[in-house]
């Protein structure tokens, strides 16, 4: 079996796509292991060359390093979050720390390091490209913020500080995918679903006889706080039922990690020079430091708390009364549905999930930017649900193959992301091969998947950060695609968002999936005054989460958050966000963007990145919008670009000039405010 073993050699498929079909769980382990040792020989032979260190000799040779180690852990990343089976979650732990372990073996190798240091001091004489420039000084930048400058004791103690904090990253993740499937509401009466439509109570059904519920009916949990169905449940116990499921999920175990996770991130920032974990982590981004991200949050709360106050008042007039967290989505859509004439389960028939994305997304992209998909359904995915297509640039060039994975089930953690399969590079002759995952719940069988408007945003966003893996045009895997600054890295599939709602995009995408008619042109009106009006509760249900991540990430050494329900309580009230109507739209104890993901300290992120988003938006508004001319700008100067320059210096290439917060204000109606 291990000499069978389908990592060890290059995939033979097009665009080195894993051979999915021939991977088995035990193949994973034994991949993990054989990479790791190779990629350290490798390392140790860059290290040990008695040769002068040169540009050649050891940045391009490690880009060149761990190409098995690449191969396998790509494919694993994504299978831990999309497909895990009981095998996987098994050894997930060990490949965790084996991974914690192995980076710390390469950046804390003290030859290594000598020699990109040398480099470095001699950056200015070496004659070096700006990409290869750029790649020397984020090597030199990256070794030190890993601990590479510390003495010894400093590295024996980051290494036991990273390894613990990867063991409980990895339970945290694992925690929150059980608590998910074991808070599902299970319900034994069909007239409990009252507001849902036929098909949605017949794939509650499903799921119930999937999840071995024969007979009854059962809503699974998403990862965020407030769950789809609450907009629609007439049974107002039944939408407290959800909602208290969905809030209180893995409580008892993931409290006490997070503790433990925050004591150890801010350790480690002590550790490397830094005050606290968040200036640690914004030390490398694109915010200037952790005073702008306080400053930005603290300029939004107080307009966005108004704004969800004004909307409170205008529910409660609807209601007869005060409106509790699980009503507010009910009476939201009540409202829209009265004052706008919409009504989101009516909407759902017009957005019919593959009209949206071949009519809807795919469309756009090919306006936008010339690009177009063939299916391939001869290249397997890595489960039966997953589409294969090949993309192909405008000239009719092979671009690289985009995976979609768009239904729920157990096996697959919460949310919508990115993966990528296979990194863009020249120097290794690479095309990108990317994946998007939703959480899509799966229709009864026969019947077609309809989605909300929500998950139809949610479709253009991910397939953004598709678009900037396909499109990365740089040299160095190290610069490929997404790997750029957490805090700019959503910017571009927000842009991406824009055409879900641009009057020639949704004319082709939304019509009735059963009579053909075409989505009014008066709703789409009414669609977008709805959507304004829910923004105060968006905004601050956003802020609250952001807070929460800034208080737990902005703690000293040595300080001791104690009770994690209580902190919590206590940053959301500092903050002016302690609004029991809208509750975070992450809790501590699922909040796996930053404890088990790249976003801790960095879920401000998404705002920031808005930011430039809004701006952006204005830009293509002012030079008419869906062109090849504004795509195409957009792509040389931003998308294809990656991490290859600095990201602000990329944006004011694009834009030509820094970002303005005022086109921010307006969409989220906060001006007014």
């Amino acid at each position: 079996m291990v000499d069978q073993n389908p990592f060890f050699e290059p995939s033979t498929l097009e665009y080195g796509l894993p051979p999915f079909a021939e991977i088995r769980d035990e193949h994973y382990l034994p991949a993990f292991e054989r990479a790791l040792a190779d990629h350290l020989a490798e390392v140790a032979a860059i290290a040990a060359d008695p040769a002068p260190p040169t540009f050649g000799n050891t940045l391009v040779a490690l880009e060149r390093s761990g190409a098995l180690l690449s191969r396998v852990d790509s494919v694993f990343a994504n299978q831990a979050s999309a497909h895990v089976t009981p095998e996987l979650r098994a050894i997930e732990p060990k490949v965790s720390a084996l991974l914690a372990a192995h980076s710390d073996a390469i950046h804390l190798n003290g030859p290594l390091f000598a020699r990109i240091s040398a480099l470095y001091e001699q950056r200015d004489t070496l004659g070096l490209d700006p990409e290869s420039l750029r790649l020397l000084e984020r090597y030199h930048t990256r070794f030190r913020r890993a601990g590479a400058e510390l003495d010894a004791e400093g590295q024996r103690l980051l290494r036991e500080i990273n390894a613990e904090i990867a063991a409980a990253s990895t339970e945290f993740g694992q925690n929150v995918l059980r608590a998910n499937a074991e808070g599902a509401l299970v319900l034994d009466d069909p007239a409990q679903l009252s507001g849902l439509s036929a098909a949605e109570i017949a794939a509650a059904a499903e799921n119930g006889r999937e999840l071995g519920f024969e007979g009854r009916w059962v809503i699974s949990l998403k990862n965020f706080t407030n769950q789809p169905e609450l907009a629609l449940l007439d049974d107002r116990e039944v939408r407290k039922r959800l909602l208290d499921a969905a809030l209180n999920r893995a409580q008892d175990t993931n409290g006490p990690l997070a503790v433990a996770m925050a004591k150890l991130r801010a350790e480690r920032a002590a550790l490397l020079g830094y005050d606290s974990y968040a200036e640690y982590v914004v030390a490398d981004r694109t915010a200037a430091g952790t005073q702008a991200v306080t400053d930005l949050l603290a300029r939004l709360v107080p307009p966005a708390v108004a704004n969800a106050e004004r909307e409170a008042e205008a529910l409660a007039e609807l209601a007869g009364g005060p409106v509790e967290a699980w009503d507010w989505a009910y009476w939201s859509n009540k409202l829209r549905k009265q004052r706008y004439d919409i009504d989101e389960a009516e909407l759902r028939p017009y957005f019919e999930l593959d009209k949206v994305l071949h009519d809807g997304v795919f469309h756009a992209a090919h306006e936008v930017y010339g690009i177009t998909f063939t299916p391939r359904p001869d290249l397997p995915g890595y489960h039966p649900d997953v589409r294969v297509y090949e993309v192909f640039d405008a000239d009719g060039s092979g671009l690289g193959l985009f995976l979609c994975d768009f239904f729920a089930r157990e096996s697959k953690r919460g949310g919508a992301w990115m993966n990528s399969f296979v990194d863009q590079s020249t120097l290794l002759g690479k095309r990108a091969v990317v994946v998007n995952n939703h959480n899509i719940p799966r229709p009864a069988p026969g019947e077609p998947a309809l989605l909300t408007f929500s998950q139809v945003d949610t479709l253009f966003h991910e397939f953004g950060h598709a678009l900037h893996g396909l499109f990365s045009a740089v040299r160095y895997p190290f610069f490929s695609g997404t790997n750029v600054p957490s805090d700019f890295v959503e910017y571009p599939s927000q842009v991406n968002e824009m055409w879900a709602l641009r009057p020639e995009v949704i004319a082709r995408y939304a019509t009735h999936h059963r009579t053909g008619e075409p989505l009014p042109a008066a709703t789409l009106e009414r669609m977008e005054e709805a959507a304004r009006f829910g923004q105060g509760f968006a905004t601050v249900e956003y802020l609250a989460a952001t807070l929460l991540d800034w208080a737990w990430h902005t703690l000293p050494a040595g300080a001791d958050p104690g009770d994690p329900l209580a902190f919590e309580a206590k940053a959301l009230q500092d903050a002016g966000l302690a609004l029991p109507a809208i509750p975070p739209r992450y809790r501590t104890s699922y909040f796996s963007h930053i404890f088990c993901s790249q976003y801790s300290a960095g879920y401000y992120s998404y705002i920031w990145s808005e930011v430039l988003d809004a701006d952006t938006v204005e830009w293509f508004k002012e030079n008419g919008g869906l062109t090849r001319a504004n795509g195409d700008h957009f792509r040389r100067e931003l998308l294809g670009r990656g991490g290859s320059v600095d990201s602000m210096i990329a944006f004011r290439n694009f834009r030509g000039r820094d970002p303005e917060i005022e086109p921010l204000l307006k969409r989220r109606g906060l001006t007014e405010a």
